[in-house]
């Protein structure tokens, strides 16, 4: 068996203060309260909510409060995301930091969440790390796990868990732990995917096995979440199959087929093309009807609408 104890903290996130300090004091909490936890994971944007006016330049000194944290307790952390400011852009970026303090990467995400998350660059490279003695981990964040090929990557890079912090406030959240289950047994991979609540999320994070059961879903409180997980499961689920039945990463690798859909062709883009731009919809938006609707309305004359008599 190789355990590894990994802590999720589900706490209250606001847009309005810095919340590196309530950071700081609930991983004092935690350490205290559960000493044999290893690593720690918050909640996508949490260091300082989903507004921009806080992005910095990495490193920065919220990131090195983070790594002083980390040392303190001699925990692997990963506090969530935050805004960095690069080369005149905005990335959405997580730092992952070791137990001596050092940052040993940081993962910039892929897929910003548009036409929401609007002024964010997506970032280009995966992030995985190694636990010595222990495992290999990947990182993605939030909406990128709704593209499957984020996920199955890093699977492909080696990743035994994946690392998911997330900011979900929106009614889509029970689709999003639909794909949490679906990514970690696709995968076969442990998946830890951490909402905030409050201004940071509705909660209900979740955290799944590699053969798809639920280790634990939170509520839509305040929770911390330490759980031990053991490395030998993923292996073995690899190895002979998901509860010794599909092996869907051999199969994966075994493939007989490039998927044309990767390859940016005219055939496999065509239709994707029609669905017209990525931009937020308008009071009244129909699909395919927008453009005709709104020149048939500038046509039709103007009516006295005035009461009779």
């Amino acid at each position: 068996m190789t355990p590894f104890a990994i802590a999720g903290i589900q706490m209250n996130i606001s847009a309005s203060i810095d919340n590196v300090p309530a950071m700081s004091h609930r991983l004092d909490v935690l350490m205290a309260r559960f000493p044999w936890v290893q690593m720690v994971v918050f909640s996508e944007l949490a260091p300082f909510g989903p507004l921009h006016g806080n992005a910095q330049a990495l490193p920065s000194p919220a990131e090195e409060a983070f790594c002083q944290m980390a040392a303190k307790h001699q925990v692997w952390l990963l506090p969530g995301s935050m805004f960095e400011k690069k080369d005149g852009l905005i990335y959405n970026t997580a730092s992952v930091i070791a137990p001596d303090g050092s940052v040993v990467g940081r993962y910039r995400k892929m897929f910003p969440f548009l036409p929401y998350e609007e002024h964010v660059t997506p970032g280009k490279e995966f992030l995985v790390f190694d636990v010595p003695g222990v495992g290999r981990f990947g990182v993605s964040i939030c909406y990128d796990m709704w593209f499957p090929e984020t996920s199955r990557t890093l699977a492909a890079m080696g990743a035994e868990v994946i690392l998911h912090p997330t900011m979900t406030d929106t009614i889509d959240r029970d689709v999003e732990l639909s794909i949490a289950r679906a990514t970690a047994v696709t995968n076969q991979c442990y998946f830890f995917d951490i909402n905030g609540v409050g201004e940071g999320g509705v909660g209900h994070s979740i955290i799944v096995g590699p053969a798809g059961y639920v280790i634990h879903k939170a509520g839509g409180g305040e929770e911390m979440i330490p759980v031990e997980i053991n490395f030998d499961r993923v292996r073995r689920e690899r190895e002979v199959g998901i509860r010794s039945l599909g092996q869907p990463l051999k199969s994966f690798r075994d493939r007989p087929i490039d998927f044309p859909v990767y390859q940016r062709a005219e055939q496999s883009e065509s239709y994707l093309q029609s669905l017209g731009p990525l931009a937020k919809p308008h009071r009244g938006t129909r699909a395919g009807i927008a453009e005709q609707a709104t020149a048939v309305v500038e046509a039709l004359p103007v009516k006295d609408t005035a009461f009779p008599g």
